[in-house]
């Protein structure tokens, strides 16, 4: 299950997020109440909505906040990261 669930990693979130779903729906509907909520996660915040299902059905303690923080800080990076790679493209002009 290690192995399966490193090569999803590798694939990318959205894709992780996708046959999680369709493999253990049971989780995912122990973890949301509705569809909503996880399809604007599988949109906009896929790491924290990934680190989120993994470690809320059994109760969020100390540690747990620590894997939803970095899950939370890996998807603002990537947002970060795109707009400073745009910038680099389109380069800076100086004054």
């Amino acid at each position: 299950m290690c192995c399966f669930f490193a090569t999803l990693m590798m694939l990318g979130p959205r894709a992780a997020i996708l046959i999680w779903w369709l493999m253990d729906s049971t989780r995912w509907q122990a973890t949301f109440s509705n569809f909503f909520v996880p399809l604007l996660g599988f949109l906009f915040m896929p790491w924290t909505t990934l680190s989120y299902v993994a470690v809320a059905p059994g109760g969020i303690v100390f540690f747990d906040w620590i894997i939803l923080g970095l899950g939370l800080f890996i998807d603002i990076a990537g947002y970060s990261s795109s707009a400073y790679a745009r910038r680099e493209r389109y380069g800076a002009q100086p004054i």
